[in-house]
């Protein structure tokens, strides 16, 4: 059992708190020189398209992104940990050249990855209208999540996972980001005689996505530290999950761990929360901060919908699913 006192100091950029960041922490304008970069590319793609999984940034001009993404990528390793771009111009570009775009763009910061067990690499966060569960995704639901990691579950998660707006729901699903560096440290401070057990492994649902017959479950604690740094892999809701496809019981230790934690990351001004926008991104370290959103209510029109593109980006591993 890990001894949680003697752990070095976290990086002070990472421990923020919602209600004391500045209100132009992680945004970032897009610069017009960009824009007219990317106007070019859609019309050329619109021209003449390619599959999206086929697109390189070193195929395209793409001089002034490479700086704005090298400026977005250090809002993530070297800032809070996060960056919210305000925007790119989707109302006026086709979607297929808006994804593409959202493709390039990502992939100046690191190389996207299979977010499912087929290979899928790009995927529409939108409701389905089933409940989640085994083999249900939370992100493809209306429910409101809890505060988790991407992919929590697999052997070699994402590194990065950023979202691109293109619909907004018709009320509801606010966005929520926090530091788990900032909750580690109240949970040290409070829960002291729990903290060490979130160092320890629990089982974790895979929520099916892996070859037929293979293990359901993972088996890995929520805290690591790798280089001094603290690594979170954080999901209450595929643990309790991954508990019962084990058939073990959830020790009580544990149980009171994740609540002690779940009660900090939701306590008042912890997180900070902002309403997506059509055309904002979102990009967040997936090893340092947790997100969530509140349940929403979608429009009655298809077309109308809520729907963000999501990818998963890490240069670590292969880009298949397991890593």
């Amino acid at each position: 059992m890990p001894d949680v006192s003697h752990f070095p100091a976290i990086p002070e950029r990472l421990c923020w708190r919602g209600d004391s960041l500045p209100a132009g922490a992680g945004r970032i304008a897009l610069p017009a020189g960009v824009e007219k970069e990317l106007d070019g590319i859609v019309a050329a793609l619109d021209r003449d398209p390619l599959p999206l999984l086929v697109l390189r940034p070193e195929d395209f001009t793409l001089d002034a992104s490479r700086t704005f993404m090298r400026a977005v990528k250090q809002s993530l390793d070297e800032g809070p940990g996060f960056a919210i771009v305000d925007h790119l111009p989707v109302e006026r570009w086709s979607q297929a050249g808006a994804r593409a775009v959202w493709w390039l763009l990502a992939s100046l910061v690191a190389r996207p990855v299979a977010q499912k067990w087929d290979g899928t690499s790009i995927y529409d966060v939108c409701d389905l209208g089933r409940p989640p569960g085994n083999g249900v995704r939370p992100d493809v639901t209306n429910a409101e999540q809890n505060f988790h990691t991407d992919n929590s579950y697999n052997h070699v998660p994402p590194h990065y996972v950023g979202l691109l707006c293109l619909r907004t729901a018709m009320a509801g699903g606010v966005s929520g980001i926090v530091s788990f560096a900032t909750a580690h440290e109240e949970m040290r401070r409070h829960h002291p005689d729990l903290l060490s057990r979130l160092y320890q492994p629990f089982y974790f649902d895979r929520q099916r996505e892996h070859a037929p017959g293979d293990v359901m479950t993972t088996y890995h604690p929520m805290f690591e530290r790798e280089e001094d740094r603290l690594i979170a892999r954080l999901s209450h809701f595929q643990v309790k999950n991954g508990h019962k496809l084990a058939g073990v019981a959830l020790d009580a230790e544990g149980a009171a761990a994740l609540d002690a934690f779940e009660a900090i990351l939701n306590a008042p001004g912890m997180a900070a929360r902002f309403q997506f926008e059509p055309g904002q991104i979102q990009l967040i370290d997936n090893r340092a901060l947790g997100h969530k959103r509140t349940a929403f209510r979608d429009w009655p029109e298809a077309e109308r919908k809520r729907l963000l593109v999501r990818l998963w980006l890490r240069d670590r591993g292969s880009r298949a699913y397991n890593g």
